[in-house]
């Protein structure tokens, strides 16, 4: 597994903690629950694909 995957996990993670907090002094509450529910969606599409990419490999170990 590439640590460079980490990195952008958790760099999209401090991102979006970031800008949802200024989102949240602004009085935008709204559009920081947006941003974070935005935020979650990217990782987890991150995290489905790295799951294909386990699962093909776990595939082709087994010849299935």
């Amino acid at each position: 597994m590439d640590i460079d995957i980490l990195f952008r996990i958790a760099g999209i993670g401090i991102l979006i903690s970031v800008l949802t907090i200024v989102l949240k002094q602004a009085k935008k509450e709204e559009q920081a629950e947006l941003l974070t529910l935005a935020g979650v969606v990217v990782v987890f599409i991150i995290v489905v694909q790295l799951m294909s990419q386990l699962f093909t490999v776990v595939r082709s170990v087994f010849k299935l």
